[in-house]
C-alpha cells in the first residue's frame, strides 16, 4: 500500500461555511453523495497524475476518506489515510487544498441549489443557462474584465512534439496577455497553461486566471492539473460544454481524441444556427507539422456531415505558435467590439443561442446511442447535436466509470447511420486507436461498433 497522511483543514476564502443540510448531504451514504465526494476528492488529491483509468487512484488508495464537519467557528474537512504525494512536511499543499475546497464548494451548491426541488426550471433552455451561470458565478470566475480569456481544448493522451507545442502556444498567449481555461487534466490541458505561466512571469502579469472546468465522471479519469487555480466542476458533460462557450472569448483546439471531436461538434452545432451567425467566436484549429494529417481527416469528416459551411466558422493554422495567438487576439477584439454594440456582457456570453437538444443531459444507454439519428438531410446543427452525442458515450465507455461497467455487462455500444457518414466515422475512430489517442497506457479496446 502507498504512504498515506492523515489531517484536518479549515477552508477560507469562499467556503467558510455549509448548511445543515449541505453536511447532512455529504454524510448520507444512501444517496451517493458522500461516495461522488470522496471521488473527486482523491481525484483532487492525485493531481498531476498521468493515469486515465477513474479506478486507479481508488484502487492505490483503498482506505481514503473524507468527512466534512460544521462547526461553531466554521467548516472542517478531516481527511483520513490521503495519498502523501498531496502534503510537504506533513502539511497539504496549499494549491491542492484550494481544489479541494473547490470540490466541496461545487458538490454542495449543485446538490441544494441545481435541483428541481429548489424552484429550478431545469426543463428549459433559459433555465439550464441561468443554473450554469449561477455555478460559475458561485465559483467566483466571472470577473467584469475586458475579454482574455482563451479556452483550449485538445486531448489527454497526445505525443510529446504535441505536448511542447501546445506549450509554446500557451506561451504565445501568456505574452498577450490572455488567459487560459482548459478542461483541467494532462496532456493539451496542461501545455497551455504551462506555457502561459513562464509568459505571464516575463510580463509580470498579476493574478493569472488558470480555469479548469470538469464534471464528475471525467475528473476520476482526469485529475486536475497542478497548475490549475480555479477548478470548477459542474453537474454534467452539457453545462460543462455550455460552460466552456460561455465565458470563453475564443476557442484553441489541439490534436485530441473523441472527446474533442465532441468538443468541436458541440460548438459547430451551436455557431452553425442562424440565430448565432452574427456573433463573432474566434475557433482556431492548430497543431505541429506532425499533426498536419489528423487536422486533415477532421476537416474532411466536418465537411462530409456538417457541409462545407461548418468551414467558415474555423480556420486552421499548423505549426505557426505566434499567428495562433495574434489571430485569437484580432478575434477577441471583434468579439469585445461586437459585446459593446450589443451591451452584452464581458464575462458571460448571453447572447449565443443555444438550444435545448445541446443542454439536455445524454444518459449514454446501449440503446440511446443505438438510436442516435446519423443520417444527411438533418439540418447542420441538428446531425452535430446527435454526432456530439455519439461521440459523448465513447467518451463514457473509455474512461466514466458508469460508461465502462455498460460495456462490461452488455459490449461494445452500435452506432447506426448513413453508410458514407460511418466509414468516414470509422475511419476517424480507426486513426484515434492507431495514434494511441484514445486512452494513455495499456491496449485499447474498443468501446463501440459502427454500423452501417
Amino acid at each position: 500500500m502507498l504512504p498515506t497522511e492523515s489531517t484536518r483543514i479549515y477552508p477560507r476564502g469562499g467556503l467558510d461555511v455549509l448548511s445543515r443540510e449541505e453536511v447532512a448531504k455529504f454524510r448520507d451514504a444512501s444517496t451517493g453523495m458522500h461516495d461522488l465526494l470522496r471521488r473527486c476528492a482523491l481525484a483532487v488529491l492525485t493531481t498531476g497524475s498521468t493515469s486515465d483509468d477513474p479506478r486507479a487512484a481508488q484502487e492505490l488508495y483503498p482506505e481514503f476518506d473524507i468527512e466534512v464537519h460544521q462547526q461553531d467557528r466554521g467548516l472542517r474537512i478531516d481527511l483520513h489515510n490521503a495519498p502523501a504525494t498531496a502534503f510537504v512536511d506533513g502539511e497539504l499543499i496549499r494549491g491542492v487544498a484550494e481544489l479541494l475546497f473547490a470540490v466541496v464548494r461545487d458538490l454542495a451548491y449543485t446538490a441544494i441549489e441545481l435541483v428541481p426541488e429548489g424552484g429550478r426550471d431545469l426543463g428549459s433552455s433559459v433555465g439550464l443557462t441561468d443554473a450554469v451561470f449561477d455555478l460559475l458565478r458561485n465559483a467566483r470566475t466571472l470577473f467584469p474584465t475586458d475579454p482574455n480569456l482563451v479556452v483550449c481544448w485538445g486531448g489527454h493522451s497526445i505525443s510529446r512534439e504535441e505536448y511542447v507545442y501546445t506549450k509554446q502556444v500557451g506561451y504565445e498567449l501568456g505574452l498577450r496577455g490572455l488567459d487560459i481555461c482548459t478542461g483541467c487534466g494532462p496532456g493539451a490541458m496542461k501545455g497551455p497553461m504551462k506555457g502561459a505561466t513562464i509568459a505571464h512571469a516575463k510580463q509580470r502579469k498579476h493574478r493569472p486566471r488558470y480555469i479548469g472546468i470538469t464534471e464528475p465522471g471525467i475528473i476520476a479519469a482526469e485529475s486536475p492539473n497542478p497548475i490549475v487555480n480555479h477548478l470548477v466542476i459542474m453537474p454534467d458533460i452539457e453545462k460543462r460544454l455550455e460552460a466552456f462557450v460561455r465565458i470563453g472569448h475564443g476557442i484553441l483546439v489541439f490534436p485530441g481524441g473523441v472527446g474533442t471531436a465532441e468538443e468541436i461538434l458541440y460548438l459547430l452545432g451551436i455557431l452553425l444556427r442562424e440565430e448565432n451567425a452574427h456573433v463573432p467566436f474566434p475557433l482556431i484549429l492548430t497543431g505541429p507539422t506532425a499533426s498536419a494529417p489528423y487536422f486533415e481527416q477532421i476537416d474532411r469528416f466536418l465537411r462530409l456531415t456538417l457541409g462545407e459551411a461548418a468551414t467558415s466558422r474555423y480556420e486552421i493554422i499548423i505549426a505557426d505558435p505566434a499567428a495562433v495567438a495574434k489571430r485569437m487576439m484580432a478575434g477577441i477584439r471583434k468579439v469585445r467590439d461586437h459585446r459593446i454594440a450589443q451591451k452584452d456582457s464581458f464575462f458571460f456570453n448571453w447572447s449565443l443561442d443555444i438550444p435545448l437538444a445541446f443542454q439536455q443531459p445524454f444518459v449514454p444507454s446501449h440503446e440511446a446511442m443505438a438510436g442516435l439519428d446519423l443520417h444527411h438531410g438533418r439540418k447542420p446543427h441538428e446531425l452535430a447535436a446527435d454526432l456530439r452525442r455519439a461521440f459523448s458515450g465513447i467518451v463514457a465507455g473509455n474512461v466514466k466509470e458508469d460508461g465502462m461497467r455498460r460495456i462490461e455487462a452488455h459490449g461494445p455500444f452500435e452506432i447506426h447511420g448513413d453508410s458514407g457518414m460511418m466509414q468516414s466515422l470509422d475511419a476517424l475512430l480507426r486513426a484515434f486507436v492507431e495514434q494511441r489517442r484514445m486512452k494513455i497506457a495499456g491496449d485499447y479496446r474498443p468501446c463501440y461498433r459502427v454500423v452501417a
